[in-house]
């Protein structure tokens, strides 16, 4: 008996590791993931703003209010719960948030939404949410949508250099988050103190300076004084030469800035690159006629 068992066990163990072996060699078969992921990344202003979520698509479902329940917490996204990563301290909605990684969290509603900013816990879904660990709530208001979003979708979009939206987009609601940033408070010390050093800097260092001061509302005196140093290192650049024109428009100084405008126009018909020929004759020709 017990030898009979035995080679019965011998057997069973030849067969498993037989089927072990067959399954060990047999071809690795990649699915297709129900709800992918992805990874994008932003730059506004000086911040690098960075989501990592799971896209789920609609597939003929009602998406809120069906898939996506009303006034119950959401991963917004699929698999584990969506991140956020801000590499500066920004504003959404007017709410502070702290550099960092985050959770994002929202709670979907009819006719508000209530957005969360959770401190990271790699979680998986919103099983183990606790609200202990909200950094941040406010509320948004959702916007109804003509297009049909048929995949989920997480975007950064209006991009300024002190603003953009976070947009939640899906089927046909758009949840937009207003970023806001402070670059000037970085920014400007870093530029006066390069351009009070007085060391001869590039061309563009001096016209972007220049730009940044007049897109930005600051001291035109400096914007102008900058693009003369620009075009001394490059007088016959027309570019710089009507950008020149539109910081003597912003000054109130019409005579001036027509002329300048004029003398870019003038420069830029002799460009060799029809097109750049034809933008820049357009838009020093559009300046005039708003003066005038």
């Amino acid at each position: 008996m017990t030898t009979h068992l035995f080679r019965r066990g011998l057997a069973a163990f030849a067969v498993c590791a037989l089927a072990s072996g067959l399954f060990a060699q047999a071809p690795k078969i990649n699915f297709p993931d129900a709800s992918p992921s992805v990874a994008i990344t932003q730059r506004v202003g000086l911040t690098d703003i960075q989501i990592n979520y799971n896209r789920p698509g609609a597939k003929g479902r009602k998406v809120y209010g069906g898939l996506v329940a009303y006034d119950h917490i959401w991963r917004t996204g699929a698999n584990t719960a969506t991140k956020v990563s801000f590499s500066t301290p920004v504003k959404l909605n007017g709410t502070t948030i702290p550099a960092g990684t985050y959770e994002l969290f929202t709670i979907p509603g009819a006719t508000q939404w209530t957005v969360i900013i959770h401190k990271n816990m790699s979680q998986w879904g919103a099983y183990t949410y606790d609200e202990k660990n909200d950094v941040a709530r406010f509320q948004v208001v959702p916007v109804e949508m003509d297009d049909h979003v048929e995949t989920l979708d997480i975007s950064v979009n209006d991009i300024r250099d002190e603003s953009a939206t976070l947009n939640i987009s899906w089927e046909k609601t758009r949840v937009p988050i207003a970023v806001t940033l402070d670059v000037k408070s970085t920014l400007v010390p870093q530029i006066e103190a390069v351009m009070a050093a007085g060391e001869q800097l590039p061309p563009n260092v001096y016209a972007r300076a220049a730009m940044y001061y007049l897109e930005n509302h600051l001291d035109l005196k400096k914007a102008a004084a900058w693009m003369d140093a620009a075009l001394a290192a490059q007088p016959d650049a027309f570019y710089l030469v009507y950008r020149k024109a539109l910081i003597l428009e912003a000054m109130g100084d019409k005579a001036g800035a027509i002329a300048t405008a004029q003398k870019s126009l003038e420069a830029a018909q002799k460009a060799p690159s029809p097109a750049l020929r034809d933008e820049y004759v357009g838009l020093n020709q559009a300046l005039i006629d708003r003066l005038q």
